[in-house]
C-alpha cells in the first residue's frame, strides 16, 4: 500500500465492509481538500459544514459531502478550473479518479461536482490484505463537493493546517460561524418526510463545546431563506424561540433513524426528546 495512505488510515479500525467504505470516503475527502489547497482554491473559498467539523474539530460522525463558500460573491465562478490540478494531485497518490461538474436543471448559486473512482480498485489500494466481498463491480466511490457562489455575509474565517497526505492549509469558517450554519439548518431546512437527525446531533456537539454562535451571520442566512425580513433585528432570545418552535414540530424517532448509520454510539440518542432539546437550548450563547 502507498505509505501515505497507510498513515492516513492507521487510526481507523473498521469492522465491516461498510465501515471500510466510509474510511475510504473520509480519507478521500481529506485528499480532495489537500488537492484543492495545492491548487489555490482557498484563496477564493472557505470550507464549512459537517465534514469541516469532523476533520478540524473531531466530530464523531461520518459526514458525506464537502461544502464550500466563496469569500466574495461571484455567480460566474468557475469551479472546474481547479479540476486539472486536483486530479493531478490525486493521481500522484496512486488513485485513479474522474471529476465532473454536475449539470443542474434549475439555476442555482450552488455549484456541485463529483470526484469518482472505482470502489473495488480503491478497496484493494486501501486494504490490500483483505478479501473484496459484497462490492458490486460497477460500484463507485463518490466524493461530492459544492460551493455557494452567493453566500450570506458576516461570516468569520480562520486558517487550519493538516499534515497528511502532505502538509497543507485550509481556510474555513470559524467555529461560531459554523455553528450559525447548523442553527440555520435546524430552523430552516425543509425535511419533508425525512427528518435530518444529523443536524440535531451536530447541534448537541456545538453546545457540548460551549461554542457561541455568530448572530450576525445567522441573521444574514435567515434573511436569505426569507425566514425573517431584511430590516428585522433579532436577538439571542429570538433565536432560542425559533429553535424551540422547531423542536416542538420534530418527530424525534425519525431523527434518530436518520443519524444512526453515521455514528457508532447509538446509546447517546436514547435521551433525545422535545424536552431534552428545549432544555439544552437554554445554554445557547452568541457573539454579535
Amino acid at each position: 500500500m502507498n505509505t501515505v495512505l497507510e498513515q492516513m488510515i492507521e487510526n481507523y479500525h473498521p469492522q465491516t465492509a461498510e465501515d471500510k467504505r466510509n474510511v475510504i470516503k473520509e480519507v478521500m475527502q481529506e485528499i480532495v481538500l489537500c488537492g484543492l489547497s495545492k491548487a489555490g482554491f482557498f484563496n477564493e473559498a472557505a470550507f464549512y459544514g459537517g465534514t469541516a467539523l469532523r476533520i478540524f474539530y473531531n466530530l464523531d460522525r461520518f459526514s458525506e459531502d464537502l461544502d464550500f463558500s466563496l469569500l466574495v460573491k461571484d455567480r460566474s465562478f468557475d469551479l472546474s478550473k481547479y479540476f486539472p490540478k486536483l486530479k493531478k494531485f490525486v493521481s500522484s497518490l496512486g488513485l485513479r479518479v474522474d471529476i465532473e461538474l454536475k449539470t443542474k436543471t434549475k439555476d442555482s448559486p450552488v455549484k456541485s461536482a463529483f470526484l469518482k473512482g472505482d470502489t473495488i480498485e480503491h478497496f484493494l489500494l486501501f486494504y490490500p490484505k483483505d478479501k473484496v466481498q459484497g462490492i458490486n463491480k460497477n460500484e463507485k466511490v463518490k466524493i461530492k463537493f459544492e460551493i455557494d457562489t452567493m453566500p450570506p455575509g458576516m461570516a468569520a474565517y480562520e486558517t487550519k493546517f493538516r499534515l497528511l497526505p502532505v502538509p497543507y492549509s485550509v481556510k474555513l469558517y470559524d467555529e461560531p460561524s459554523l455553528f450559525s450554519g447548523k442553527i440555520h439548518a435546524v430552523i430552516c431546512r425543509s425535511w419533508k418526510s425525512r427528518v435530518k437527525g444529523r443536524d440535531l446531533y451536530d447541534y448537541i456537539f456545538y453546545l457540548s463545546r460551549k461554542t457561541p454562535f455568530n448572530l450576525s451571520h445567522l441573521r444574514e442566512k435567515l434573511i436569505e431563506s426569507n425566514y425573517i425580513q431584511e430590516n428585522e433585528v433579532i436577538t439571542s432570545n429570538d433565536v432560542k424561540s425559533m429553535l424551540i418552535t422547531r423542536f416542538n414540530e420534530i418527530d424525534f424517532e425519525m431523527a434518530k433513524e436518520d443519524v444512526i448509520p453515521f455514528i457508532k454510539d447509538t446509546n447517546s440518542l436514547d435521551i433525545w426528546s422535545k424536552e431534552f432539546f428545549i432544555s439544552i437550548t437554554n445554554e445557547l450563547t452568541c457573539i454579535d
